[in-house]
């Protein structure tokens, strides 16, 4: 009770001490370029696999930012990779993580539980997300538009780090 009474009374004679709210908040994206840089990353490593696919890169909003389609992707890859990376952006989650434990959702406008989508998390910043569509599955459905969407991040990644 004493330890309380101690600290109510720095805090009132202080009241700088209690945290104030900020006007405004920070927050980080990509450029046009590296988000470009970004989408095609990724499209060529699906490439050199043989897959054709569609790959869109958001904001942290869950706003298109970038997109490329292979021209022999199918038509329905443009929407899917859109909405994988929306998804994961808004959940700043991996889309392949979100496939069990989050089926309540499955039926939510804007969102898409496919594997494939992936936050673009660099040195404790959230920059946006990225979304893969059009690869098959090796073991479970995403799995490769996940990977490929690794590959690409990799590829911006050390730009990212030393822009801090």
């Amino acid at each position: 009770m004493k330890k309380l009474l101690v600290i109510l009374c720095v805090i009132m004679a202080n009241p700088s001490a209690l945290a104030e709210e900020q006007s405004f908040v920070s927050t980080r994206g990509l450029s046009m370029e590296l988000a470009n840089q970004l989408v095609m990353a990724a499209a060529r490593h699906c490439t050199k696999q043989g897959y054709q696919v569609s790959v869109a890169v958001t904001d942290r909003s869950g706003k298109l930012q970038a997109f490329i389609k292979n021209p022999l992707a199918g038509s329905h890859t443009i929407d899917v990779a859109i909405l994988k990376a929306a998804t994961s952006a808004s959940f700043q989650t991996a889309t392949i993580d979100m496939m069990k434990g989050f089926e309540r959702l499955r039926d939510a406008p804007g969102v898409l539980l496919i594997g494939g989508g992936l936050p673009i998390r660099v040195g404790g910043h959230m920059y946006g997300a990225i979304g893969v569509s059009g690869a098959p599955a090796k073991k479970r459905t995403g799995d490769v538009d996940h990977a490929c969407g690794q590959k690409g991040i990799d590829a911006i990644k050390e730009a990212l780090e030393f822009a801090q």
